[in-house]
Order: C-alpha cells, then structure tokens, then sequence
C-alpha cells in the first residue's frame, strides 16, 4: 500500500514532499485537506495529527507531521543506502542539510506564515513590519548562498533541503515583490532549481499559492 500524504496545493511544506516523493520515485496516495474549511481541525485528523497541519504522511499505522521530519523519513525508510539527499553517514553533510531545514522552518517560512495564516483565514492585511522581517530572512538566505558558493543549498549535491528552500522561497516570494532583482544570489539559485526534475511537482501548487494570495490581497 503506497503511503498517504495529507495536504493541499498551494502549501509550499506539501509541495517540498511532493518533491521529495518524485525524486525518490516513491508513488504517493494524495489526500486532499480543505483547509478553508476546517477539515484539519475535524477530531479525525487531529487524532493522527494533534498539530493540525499539512502536510501530514500515514504509513501503515505510522503518522508523521512536518515536511522536514516526512523528507528524512522517506530518504531514510524508501531512498538507497546512505542517500546523498539526507546520508546517513557524512555527518557535516547531515548536519550542513539540517542547518538549511531549521533556517527554513524556523525563520523563513515562520515569518511567511505570520502574513499568509492572518490573511487567508481572517483577511487580515499584512502590516509591513511581518513584510520587513520576511525580507529579513531573505536577506539572511540571500548571504548564505552568496558564502556557499555551491550549486545546491548544502553543497554541491542535491539534498532534501532544497525541496524546502525552494518551495519556501517561489512561495512566500510572492510578497516581497522585488526580490529576485534585490537578492541576486536567490535568484540565481532558484533559476538552478527550475531546471531540475524535481520542480514540476510544485507547478501547480505554486500557480495555486499565487491564484489565492492574490484573490485574498484583493478582498
């Protein structure tokens, strides 16, 4: 039985597993959650889920919330012996990737969160001291790149880091209008990541993240 991923298109954390599946040409069954409805708060998911996010991976009997965590898991239960998107033995390597995850979790898409959860469920307008902290973190991303010189976020290998980094970034992009001209080295960056494979499977997530952020900027 190919496991469940929970989500929604439009949900860059979803998109970064999407990803991660096709790289590692896992099949996934996909689980739509409607989120404008409230169906992650039902007590059905909140039983598998008591975060109450997506996305959420059902294997078997196993339940696990948080992209970051699912990528690692996948790599490590489904991916080759000591894969390079998360090895088990170059531990710099591991260590550089879950540096990059943290940075993204807990900076980037955090503050991108504090514009898109207000507005998307109560319309509330961004104040621009959230769009000032979210170009903050861009910035800090922007440096990052600029010292690692690297193709990939963690190097020159691709890792799961950069499924995060680049639906994070193409996502919550979206409010800082100008980045790509402000912060070369994103853009470079991102540009590499266009060209992957493994981009196409966020495509329409993305044109969905971007259809609702405009309709809700509107309203």
């Amino acid at each position: 039985m190919s496991p469940k991923l929970y989500g929604v298109a439009g949900s860059p954390p979803y998109g970064a597993v999407l990803m991660c599946a096709q790289t590692l040409g896992i099949k996934l069954e996909t689980v739509y959650v409607n989120l404008l409805e409230g169906e992650h708060l039902n007590e059905d998911y909140i039983r598998k889920n008591p975060q109450h996010t997506v996305p959420l991976l059902e294997d078997d009997d196993f339940y696990l919330a948080d992209s970051h965590a699912i990528m690692g898991y996948l790599v490590s239960k489904y991916g080759k012996e000591n894969n390079t998107l998360y090895p088990k033995d170059d531990i710099k390597r591991r260590a550089t990737i879950d540096y990059c995850l943290h940075l993204d979790c807990g900076i980037i898409a955090s503050r991108g969160l504090l514009i898109s959860k207000p507005l998307v469920l109560n319309n509330i307008q961004p104040p621009q001291n959230n769009i000032d902290l979210l170009d903050e973190a861009f910035a800090i991303l922007d440096k990052l790149l600029e010292l690692k010189n690297t193709k990939y976020i963690a190097g020159d290998e691709l890792s799961i880091a950069d499924f995060s980094i680049t639906t994070t970034v193409t996502s919550w992009g979206f409010f800082l209008h100008d980045y790509e001209s402000k912060y070369a080295h994103i853009k470079s960056y991102i540009d590499r990541m266009k060209k992957e494979d493994f981009y196409s499977a966020n495509v329409d997530g993305l044109k969905a993240f971007n259809n609702l952020m405009t309709a809700k900027l509107k309203s």
